[in-house]
């Protein structure tokens, strides 16, 4: 096996229509709608909860925790860039309090038409807010849906702790490792 080295992955543009969205209210933070990351075309979409920094202060982009460890995982079990497409919840990087429950609802519509337009053969969600809101079950929880596949949306779909979780508590890492195996034997 190679060597792991983080890349930062291309960025799918924002459509036209939606980079000027105000209807969550998360415009105001100041932070930029990042539609998506790595191949569009991949059969896996990995739904996060919401992007993270990919620029610093200078505007230099950079390959933030979350996607070293997303990346590690994915490298550890053979699946690349080509096999994977990272999209969000929410859009925008909160930047301070908001209405969670109702911003999370109201983006929704986005991951809604992102699904209908990209037809993913899996699904990944990675994280309880990513679950809950993508299982439209505000109990889902990571914990007792990870390791196995679940038919949500008519989608074959499977969970993992979110990546930063993983890096905050390395005895995670195990776990998160399954649970990519588990995709990758069945996207293999």
């Amino acid at each position: 096996m190679s060597e792991f080295c983080p890349v930062m992955w291309p960025e799918d543009p924002t459509p036209a229509e939606e980079k000027n969205c105000q209807n969550c209210g998360l415009y105001k933070h100041g932070s930029r709608m990042i539609w998506g990351e790595g191949n569009p075309d991949a059969n896996v979409m990995i739904i996060l909860d919401n992007p993270g920094a990919r620029e610093n202060r200078d505007g230099n982009e950079f390959v933030c925790g979350t996607r070293q460890t997303l990346q590690k995982a994915a490298h550890e079990v053979d699946l690349t860039m080509d096999d994977l497409y990272v999209t969000y919840i929410l859009k925008r990087k909160p930047t301070r309090k908001y209405d969670k429950e109702a911003t999370r609802q109201i983006c929704m519509r986005h991951l809604n038409e992102q699904l209908a337009e990209m037809q993913p053969s899996l699904i990944f969600c990675m994280g309880n807010v990513s679950v809950q809101s993508f299982f439209e079950d505000k109990n889902a929880d990571v914990k007792s849906l990870r390791g196995q596949w679940h038919d949500v949306r008519g989608v074959p779909t499977t969970v993992a702790y979110h990546p930063l979780a993983v890096r905050r508590r390395p005895n995670l890492w195990n776990y998160f490792l399954k649970d990519f195996q588990l995709v990758a034997d069945r996207v293999k």
